[in-house]
């Protein structure tokens, strides 16, 4: 079992990747990332996972228990694909909000939805997942897909999670996770560190990010400091998936 984190503070230095970086300025770290790998990061996103992380987000939105009518937020969406799948569960009976600090990304998954031809349902909203756009308790379902280990203050991420949803409602984080297996473990650190940033540079021309996401994952609470986290933030009957023995976990929790 994790040891339960620390309460996040107001230091002002904080993680990025491996490197301590000013709090101010992490943010924009992060966006000059995604600005860089957006133009392949979907590519990039199959070939890392040899598309493992398509079924990785089906599951995601398997344990949200969508139904009808619900109001759902894909945060950190990214380029679309939990929002793709989300809106294609009840054509047209519900509403999709896809939120990302970052334009571009959002730009990119309106293209592809566009391309896709699913434009009913869907509507793109450029924010913080710091301090949410939305009114307290209007949102039924929240999807976070592989974006809370890149978020400054997570604690502060999930209370806002837990604002905007309604009571009833019920919050499903993809992330990297704790591998559980040793061997698997090491292998998957020389994948990560050595393959991958190599891979980023022939593919996407930018291996220092790569790097970086690499780093990001390896400072990420673990499964059970995740859970901890959730519970403190208020949501209640919180557990986990392991996928691929912890490379991924979903992290499921409700707010009543």
């Amino acid at each position: 079992m994790g040891d339960a984190p620390p309460p996040e503070s107001d230091t002002d230095e904080t993680q990025f990747g491996f490197e301590r970086v000013p709090t101010a300025a992490k943010t924009a770290r992060v966006k000059r990332v995604f600005d860089a790998v957006s133009p392949r990061y979907d590519l990039m996103n199959d070939l890392m996972s040899a598309g493992l992380h398509r079924l990785w987000k089906r599951f995601a939105v398997d344990l949200l228990k969508l139904r009808p009518g619900h109001v759902v937020l894909d945060l950190a969406g990214g380029t679309g694909d939990i929002a793709r799948l989300l809106v294609k569960r009840f054509p047209g009976q519900n509403r999709v909000l896809v939120s990302d600090i970052n334009a571009q990304m959002l730009w990119r998954g309106r293209d592809r939805a566009l391309d896709a031809g699913l434009v009913d349902g869907l509507e793109y909203v450029q924010g913080n997942a710091e301090a949410l756009p939305f009114a307290s308790n209007s949102i039924d379902r929240v999807t976070m897909g592989f974006g809370l280990r890149n978020v400054t203050h997570k604690d502060q991420a999930l209370a806002e999670i837990a604002r905007v949803l309604r009571p009833g409602g019920r919050v499903a984080v993809l992330e990297f996770s704790a591998v559980k297996t040793p061997l698997l473990s090491r292998a998957y650190d020389f994948y990560s560190f050595q393959a991958l940033p190599r891979l980023g540079q022939w593919v996407a021309g930018d291996g220092d990010s790569y790097r970086y996401l690499a780093e990001s994952i390896r400072v990420h609470p673990d499964q059970e400091a995740l859970k901890f986290m959730m519970e403190r933030a208020g949501f209640e009957d919180v557990r986990y998936y392991n996928l691929l023995a912890g490379i991924v976990a979903v992290h499921v929790g409700w707010k009543y």
